[in-house]
């Protein structure tokens, strides 16, 4: 009788500790820990979601790590991290081989369309920047164009628009958006290449600050001359308009797709306006009259 009461307390307990078990692993979108895998560029659209989520799910902890582009994806596709935001588009070879490592269909989440800028000194004469020049330059041993690094998604994008390989351009660095703003004067005739996010906050004070130290060229292709205003991001007709979209390797409905979840609804995509950038999923705002 003993041995059946210890044999029965061992059972319940095993029981019990399983039940534990299954419930600490079960998957959780409103609570947990997060960390985002951000390139600079947009690093503060991206802090702003993370924020309004932590808002309305207080038991979760979101940390946004500034990585390189191609290096966060790699992390991503390593299960180094759950979740990752990208602006260019993937090559056949990177779709199949996230499909392979992460078990997942390629599903990006877009939520956000931003932009690549061409900036000079307030006190430049230059006034626009053609296709030409920028394919132009960036084949010159001049380096006139300035990026933030290899690797970034800032010079991705514009060799993926132009059909090139990074390693083929030809460009000067200075590493930061925000650095390439404050250090652009003491480099005449060079032009910064940077993310529309790094001052697209209309009443920030350093978005103000940055804006002032600047102006942005207009793109002129094809006679056209093109701005990276809402109307031309939301249009697509700025020609270095990018869409940001998130990737994860989580397959159930974690902290991860509850946060992609909340960037693409009504809620995340308001966040996106007021951060400066165009939302991808757009919401008709209808009004009744009695």
């Amino acid at each position: 009788m003993k041995n059946s009461c210890k044999a029965l307390m061992l059972g319940v307990l095993s029981i019990i500790a399983v039940g534990c078990k299954k419930e600490e692993k079960s998957p959780s979108y409103h609570k947990g820990d997060l960390t985002i895998l951000a390139d600079e560029s947009f690093k503060s659209v991206t802090e702003a979601l993370a924020e309004g989520y932590m808002i309305n799910y207080p038991d979760t902890r979101i940390k946004v790590v500034t990585k390189k582009e191609d290096l966060g994806f790699m992390d991503l596709l390593n299960d180094k991290a759950r979740i990752a935001v990208m602006s260019r588009d993937l090559t056949p070879e990177e779709k199949k081989a996230y499909e392979e490592q992460v078990d997942l269909k390629f599903l990006p989440a877009k939520f956000a369309a931003d932009a690549v800028i061409f900036v000079v000194p307030k006190d430049s004469p230059k006034e626009s920047i053609s296709m030409d020049e920028i394919r132009n330059g960036l084949e010159s041993d001049d380096k006139s164009f300035i990026f933030d690094g290899t690797n970034s998604s800032n010079l991705n994008f514009v060799a993926q628009k132009l059909k090139k390989q990074p390693k083929n351009l030809k460009f000067s660095i200075i590493p930061g958006n925000q650095n390439i703003i404050e250090e652009l004067g003491k480099y005449p005739g060079k032009i910064g290449v940077i993310g529309l996010n790094t001052f697209s906050r209309p009443y920030d004070k350093t978005s103000q600050r940055l804006r002032e130290m600047v102006k942005v060229l207009p793109v002129q292709d094809k006679g056209k001359l093109y701005t990276a205003d809402s109307d031309g991001m939301r249009e697509m007709i700025y020609p270095f308009t990018r869409v940001l979209y998130f990737l994860t390797n989580e397959g159930n409905f974690n902290i991860a797709n509850g946060f992609i979840r909340y960037s693409c609804t009504q809620l995340g995509q308001m966040i996106v306006e007021k951060e400066g950038l165009q939302p991808y999923n757009l919401y008709k705002r209808e009004v009744q009259m009695r």
